[in-house]
């Protein structure tokens, strides 16, 4: 998908190739969802993450017991 917002004919044509056939009166509304949807991911990608360790070397309990020392 470029970068230009998707237009409700492209939503349901990119819905029906996915399966989902959407009734007309749900066109503008599922391409307003996706441009959102798309906006926040683009916000998202421009975060560095580069000292955030991954998600398995997170542990709750021990981060808790940690801060209240």
């Amino acid at each position: 998908m470029s970068a230009a917002e998707l237009t409700p004919p492209e939503a349901a044509r990119w819905a029906a190739r996915a399966g989902l056939p959407l009734p007309a009166e749900r066109h503008a509304a599922a391409a307003a969802t996706a441009n959102h949807i798309h906006a926040v991911v683009a916000v998202l990608r421009e975060l560095d993450f580069g000292d955030t360790p991954p998600a398995p070397a997170y542990r709750a309990g021990e981060e808790q017991r940690d801060a209240a020392a």
